[in-house]
């Protein structure tokens, strides 16, 4: 069973570039980011024909996340508890039946948080915040867990080109990082990291600079698994080939094969 994370930044301008994807990697589950439109918009028929289903969490010209599946959904939610106010759609929660029981995938869009001497640091702080205590209540469910998405945070030196441009960038802050630590210290797994320690393996370029001809790259978009989905992990893997394709996002894929049979 494959469950990728791919940040499209516009749906509407990169709808071949995903269909294409597809077609040749078959995820079964996908996490999307930044679709950049309302739910009426997503081009839901084209991703239905290739044997998904869809579920969006869409807004307008900002933010926006989706879920596709192979497997039918048992249930779906979106928004993250704990800040009744705020609007920004970033999370989408989606559970699964497997032959073992079931899967819990949530898709989410962590605030970037730049520029940090702004009210959008303390706001990105308090999305993480509410992305523990959401992690500690799920993880009490002992079940299949995986939180997949654009996290905005590089979480060590090595996942970044060159660590002291960054040290002031609301991405590498150490605030920022403890906070993802946090989440991996209630036992939650950095998928790619449990696989290999190599250095350079990004999943980010900006689109200025040359930065991806030069491969000055980020790796900000991750996998975190329960222990109960690390323990089934076979294998974790990065599209970067298609940050070389025309007109591109700026994420490329990242996923992760579990050794688990699907209902």
């Amino acid at each position: 069973m494959r469950i990728a994370t791919w940040n499209v930044n516009s749906i509407r301008q990169r709808v071949d570039h995903l269909l294409t994807w597809l077609k040749e990697c078959s995820p079964d589950i996908v996490c999307l980011q930044e679709i950049k439109c309302v739910d009426e918009a997503f081009p839901r028929l084209e991703i239905e024909a290739l044997g998904y289903n869809v579920v969006t969490h869409g807004q307008k010209t900002f933010n926006g996340v989706a879920l596709l599946s192979k497997l039918p959904f048992d249930e779906t939610k979106s928004g993250l508890a704990g800040d009744d106010e705020d609007a920004h759609a970033r999370f989408l929660e989606g559970v699964v039946t497997l032959k073992t029981g079931v899967m819990r995938i949530a898709c989410l869009y962590l605030p970037n948080g730049n520029p940090p001497d702004t009210d959008k640091y303390p706001y990105k702080l308090k999305w993480m915040s509410r992305l523990l205590e959401y992690s500690k209540e799920r993880l009490k469910a002992e079940e299949p867990l995986v939180l997949a998405g654009d996290f905005n945070v590089i979480p060590a030196a090595r996942d970044v080109y060159n660590p002291a441009a960054w040290t002031n960038d609301a991405l590498f802050r150490p605030q920022t990082r403890e906070a993802f630590q946090s989440l991996l210290g209630l036992g939650l797994t950095d998928a790619l990291r449990a696989v290999t320690d190599e250095q350079g393996l990004y999943t980010f370029w900006d689109y200025q600079a040359g930065a991806w001809q030069k491969n000055w790259g980020l790796r900000i978009d991750h996998l975190l698994l329960s222990p109960q989905a690390s323990d089934r992990l076979a294998n974790v893997g990065i599209d970067s080939y298609v940050r070389a394709w025309e007109k591109p996002s700026d994420h490329v894929p990242v996923w992760a094969d579990f050794d688990l049979e699907t209902a």
